[in-house]
């Protein structure tokens, strides 16, 4: 099983992917791209630029093409496609439509995080609030609507469901 996660950033997807790789051991959390390329010494701006994103782009495109079965992503492609996207690019001219194909059809599962009135009431205030708020409309419209055909037969899941039922829901999909 090989599950990527996805949302704007504040919306609890790495407290999600740890919490699910503590319940289910033979799961494996895989960080974040922005955390991996920081620990590679890459200097992010803030916020972050067009070619900060792209960079997450690539590495995640790796991580989902690298990674064995029982990774659990922390962000996937789509991320990333939908950050570029807020920041005004047009996302056919982000990257290879046939890269981030192959890469998410690595995943079993495709679990979406959105924003929603508990994560607005339980989590930390997030930053960057006009941003987060574009990226989840963007992020839902490409998985919905999936305009660059990305996601072919791959499962998805949207998580609005309180959350301390998140975990328990994703189970009930990987049984």
């Amino acid at each position: 099983m090989r599950i990527g996660v996805s949302g704007p950033h504040g919306t609890g997807k790495t407290t999600l992917v740890h919490e699910l790789c503590s319940r289910f051991n033979e799961l494996t959390p895989i960080e974040e791209p922005y955390v991996l390329l920081e620990e590679d010494g890459y200097d992010f701006e803030y916020p972050p630029s067009r070619a900060d994103y792209r960079a997450q782009l690539t590495r995640s495109i790796q991580l989902l093409t690298t990674e064995p079965d029982g990774s659990v992503f922390d962000r996937t492609p789509l991320d990333f496609l939908a950050y570029l996207s807020a920041t005004g690019l047009d996302i056919e001219s982000a990257t290879t439509p046939a890269a981030v194909r192959n890469a998410l059809a690595t995943l079993d599962l495709l679990v979406l995080v959105p924003i929603t009135p508990e994560t607005e009431r339980l989590l930390p205030p997030a930053e960057m609030l006009g941003l987060r708020r574009t990226v989840n409309e963007i992020l839902l419209e490409l998985a919905y609507t999936d305009p660059l055909h990305l996601l072919a037969d791959i499962p998805v899941i949207e998580l609005n469901v309180p959350l301390a039922d998140r975990v328990e829901t994703i189970g009930a999909m990987i049984r």
